[in-house]
């Protein structure tokens, strides 16, 4: 499941970062690296994706949530 399907209040973790070396450099550097837990905030449709994980809340635009794969519980 992409994180950019995730519903709000939605618990997992993140099982793949796909893309360029780029943009899974930036990513990593906000702390969202490949087994990290993290509850879906809220995700509306046209407005960004809000995740909460390592205590901190993060803002993702849609097409980075598509480039994130994740498992939910």
């Amino acid at each position: 499941m992409k994180l950019s399907e995730t519903k709000k209040d939605t618990h997992g973790t993140v099982k793949r970062i796909e893309g360029d070396a780029h943009f899974a450099s930036r990513v990593t550097a906000i702390g969202m690296t490949e087994g990290v837990p993290f509850q879906t905030v809220r995700n509306n449709k046209r407005m960004p994706v809000l995740v909460y994980l390592r205590e901190t809340l993060i803002a993702l635009n849609r097409a980075d949530a598509e480039r994130i794969e994740v498992e939910v519980k």
